[in-house]
């Protein structure tokens, strides 16, 4: 087929018809590359081109709380938090950056005291922490993680790094005992102090002492046990001292029944010495290696009957167990351990505790008045290397364990069942009367913390003589600081479920 011209008529111009001209999109790409340009070049005219930051701090405390959060570390433990001032200063010069940490993570230009007042105690209250720093220790998931810690087991889990740790010294602390207080005496590492327990699957906050008195405002808490449960309620005091000391309102001079009383939160700490928790007779009142007479199916008077109003009662008690002993039922001897006469039964340490511990849960239970939370906790297992504690024992190791480097077995495991076999027989009897029994379940946790103890650093040493290594007590601050962590998530537990 051809195509043919269109003539068009004379007198008339041939037109065409226009179409909408396009911009290229090479234009809009450098419209949008100039426009940024051109107001950041604005900027620069009325603020500074760098914000400057400076590190949050507070000057009159000598053991601050973490100001990063535990959930996300930082690729450098070293740095700081910073926030915004806003005020934006100068540019900070090397005079205004933050000082770096010693070894023991205090700030190496703070003093290693608390502000004091008058004879060397606390002076005012210092500054509470800022919100965002009290969340470093709230447990509070991080954006972008979350977990139900109400349902979280926190016995089981591992030592993780927390080089934040420790929360106060043995200079700021006058509640640690001569034998626990290691730096005095000459310890060289610091590395047993920073570590936290980390359960799986969820995180445990760091204690937080604010939050502590607060919820324990109005209330009592008792320790009842030998000299292990002192060492825990010690670290207690310590842990609070970073807010305030306690008065001692004891009505005795003896120093195992004490108590003290944080007035302004009207809260009150006891402890009562109860090493077999049952009534205990020492056959030679001038010499405690001797056998003590064990009445295991009677109660202990000294603390049954004084533990009626207290709204918490931590009970825990092993270690003299060990020690030789005579044991009584119906106030006859049925058995002893390592006595010398030949013709009694000898039996076991296991025998006597498990009737020892059921005895002073039904003195408990048969309490009228008491209708507090009663926390078991499980005992904390002894390190003891290289011989047993009166044979050159030692604990020397310098970091914890893996809980895949080491297992809970023989005595140790059969003491841990009957204490957790025991605790189910209290709850079941309790919870027919509306009581509470709690287990404070520490055994998996300390028996990874070999580095935790005393060892030859509770005393100067004494030419001549030898004195046995301290592998049974936990150095203030140290490991057993962690129980608090415990106690205070546990409390926290128990004001939601009731």
């Amino acid at each position: 087929m051809k195509l043919q011209a269109i003539e068009v008529p004379p007198g008339k111009n041939q037109t065409r018809r226009k179409t909408p001209k396009k911009v290229p999109l090479v234009t809009f790409a450098i419209l949008f590359a100039i426009i940024p340009i051109f107001y950041r070049s604005h900027k620069k005219l009325s603020i500074p081109f760098e914000a400057s930051v400076r590190p949050t701090s507070f000057s009159d405390d000598p053991c601050p709380i973490s100001d990063t959060n535990d959930d996300t570390p930082s690729s450098n433990p070293s740095e700081s938090h910073l926030v915004v001032e806003e005020k934006i200063p100068p540019r900070p010069t090397k005079h205004d950056l933050p000082p770096e940490k010693d070894d023991v993570g205090r700030r190496s230009d703070q003093s290693d005291r608390l502000p004091t007042g008058r004879k060397g105690r606390p002076g005012p209250k210092v500054e509470e922490e800022k919100e965002g720093i009290r969340r470093s220790v709230s447990g509070r998931p991080t954006k972008g993680e979350s977990y139900d810690l109400d349902k979280c087991d926190i016995s089981s889990g591992e030592w993780v790094p927390n080089l934040e740790a420790p929360y106060y010294t043995n200079t700021t602390c006058w509640a640690i005992q001569e034998h626990q207080n290691c730096m005095k005496f000459g310890r060289p590492d610091t590395g047993f102090m920073k570590w936290r327990w980390k359960p799986n699957g969820c995180d445990l906050p760091v204690f937080d002492p604010y939050h502590f008195l607060e919820l324990m405002r109005g209330k009592s808490l008792a320790f009842v046990g030998d000299s292990v449960a002192r060492n825990h309620m010690q670290s207690l005091i310590c842990l609070l001292s970073r807010v305030v000391y306690p008065v001692d309102v004891s009505d005795t001079s003896d120093e195992n029944f004490k108590r003290w009383e944080y007035r302004s939160y009207n809260f009150t700490i006891a402890k009562f010495w109860s090493p077999y928790l049952v009534r205990t007779q020492m056959t030679d009142p001038d010499d405690t290696t001797r056998p003590f007479n064990l009445f295991l199916d009677e109660y202990d008077k000294s603390w049954t009957t004084q533990i009626d109003n207290f709204d918490y009662v931590i009970i825990s008690a092993f270690h003299w167990f060990a020690r030789p002993s005579v044991f009584y039922i119906n106030r006859r001897v049925i058995g002893c351990l390592y006595c010398p006469e030949t013709n009694i039964a000898h039996k076991s340490a296991i025998f006597s505790y498990r009737r020892a511990l059921r005895t002073a849960f039904r003195a408990i239970n048969s309490l009228k008045r008491y209708r507090g939370v009663t926390f078991v906790r499980t005992f904390a297992p002894s390190h003891f290397e290289g011989g047993l504690w009166d044979k050159g024992g030692d604990c020397a190791r310098k970091r914890p364990f893996m809980s895949n480097e080491i297992v809970l077995e023989d005595d140790n495991l059969k003491l841990y069942e009957i204490q957790v076999g025991e605790h189910k027989i209290a709850e079941k009897m309790g919870r027919r009367r509306g009581l509470k029994f709690r287990l404070m379940d520490l055994t998996p946790a300390m028996l990874l913390r070999p580095d935790g103890h005393p060892s030859k650093y509770g005393h100067w040493p004494v030419e001549n003589v030898t004195v046995a290594n301290d592998c049974v007590h936990w150095c203030l601050p140290g490991p057993i600081d962690t129980w608090n962590d415990f106690l205070l998530e546990m409390l926290k537990r128990e004001g939601k479920s009731s």
